[in-house]
């Protein structure tokens, strides 16, 4: 194929998504004033409502701006060869091609990360603040971005190095060792993650003997879960948005409350909140979940190896010099398309999921105060309630409350 025709397929698969993506974004903003269905119609009053409403119409306008900048940027760094200027820039450091790697990508992500930064600060600090979100300060804020930044160099970094490396060293077959050490990292990463990450960016601590402590592990023991780590986070230290995760597995397995749950919701709420997780774990949604994240990874790198070394990958991005860096940003952008699908695909059964779990915790323990909980939750962040089916079917993971509750009741 010639260059130029990839290069405009490459354009086109970007407009055409954003594209798409604003009008999914347009039809969902439609419904914002739309009545409460009456089996949700308690979740706000008149006043709350009108907040939630004017909150859900700032982000929305806040994110058609940002997206558009950001797509402008995107596409004038194609026209202007940006790529071109960044690789050779990155190759006047040295010759090595791992290093020239290292360089294009910190570059390219480092550059995007500054540029969002101001849209960033803005979306923290004036919109979550005005509505009364944010509990994080400034020195949190950059420091925050300065280990993500640290945790991307040396992660991303030693990733990216290992599987140039593969390609340097075994050719065509290196998708297989790639796939082998990204295996490797994401169930190491699933099972240590709360004991290795988490702690640069919140403190854990055992949830204290009390009343909270016994109705869970009372709970745990009527559907013979061996839970032994109960942990809080200080969730409150950067916004007052309520959540709970179960992470881990085998002996690593634990479930953890953010500090707000356990403020905004009854004992009751957060057990049945807990028995929803615990549904996940039982029904093997986490290692069914992991599986097929591995399969898609080494679906991705076989399809990754067909054509990273085709020259007319680089030459499309018109960089005159072809690599392995060059050619893994053109092969991603045209592998949109298919993470799409692949994406849907893990909506869909994620939803399915989510089902699983609600009706695990319903027969458990009760689906009363789960319904409460979510209820409370949804009001909590000022969620939407009346979302686009289309925008749902494309974006969300999770039904909607609506959903839940015509299933819980």
């Amino acid at each position: 194929m010639n260059p130029t025709t990839l290069f405009y397929i490459i354009i086109a698969i970007i407009v055409f998504n954003f594209v798409v993506d604003k009008i999914l974004g347009s039809l969902n903003a439609k419904h914002f004033n739309d009545a409460l269905p009456p089996e949700i119609a308690d979740v706000y009053d008149e006043t709350e409502y009108k907040k939630a409403q004017r909150y859900k119409r700032e982000k929305y306008r806040f994110g058609l701006l940002t997206s558009t900048i950001s797509i402008v940027a995107t596409l004038l760094f194609f026209f202007l060869d940006g790529f071109e200027i960044v690789d050779t820039w990155a190759r006047s450091f040295s010759s090595n091609s791992i290093v020239i790697a290292l360089l294009f990508f910190g570059i390219i992500v480092f550059a995007s990360d500054i540029l969002g930064l101001p849209f960033s600060y803005y979306n923290t600090f004036v919109i979550e603040e005005k509505y009364g979100f944010n509990t994080t300060n400034t020195a949190t804020f950059f420091l925050d971005k300065i280990k993500g930044w640290a945790l991307m160099a040396i992660v991303g970094g030693g990733l990216l190095a290992l599987i140039v490396w593969f390609y340097e060293v075994t050719g065509a077959n290196f998708w297989l060792y790639a796939w082998g050490a990204v295996t490797v990292f994401t169930i190491f990463m699933n099972l240590f993650y709360a004991r290795l990450i988490v702690p640069l960016f919140n403190k854990q601590s055992p949830l204290e003997e009390g009343s909270l402590r016994n109705k869970i592990e009372a709970y745990a023991s009527t559907v013979h879960f061996n839970l032994a780590n109960i942990f809080v986070i200080d969730g409150s230290k950067r916004s007052t948005k309520a959540n709970a995760y179960f992470s881990g597995f085998g002996r690593e397995k634990r479930i953890t409350l953010y500090d707000t749950l356990i403020n905004d919701l009854e004992e009751e709420e957060i057990v049945a909140v807990l028995a929803h997780e615990v549904g996940h774990y039982k029904r093997k949604h986490i290692i069914f979940n992991l599986l097929v994240s591995i399969l898609l990874t080494g679906f991705t790198f076989w399809l990754l190896s067909l054509f990273v070394g085709n020259e007319t990958l680089s030459s499309a991005l018109g960089v005159s010099q072809p690599s392995f860096h060059i050619g893994l940003v053109a092969f991603g952008i045209l592998y949109t398309p298919i993470s799409t699908l692949t994406g849907l695909c893990m909506n869909l059964l994620s939803r399915k999921f989510e089902y699983q779990a609600d009706r695990f915790a319903k027969q458990t323990y009760a689906g009363a105060p789960l319904v409460s909980a979510l209820k409370k939750l949804s009001k909590n962040s000022l969620s939407n309630l009346t979302p686009h089916p289309a925008y749902v079917f494309m974006h969300y993971s999770h039904p909607t409350l609506l959903q839940r509750f015509r299933k819980l009741v």
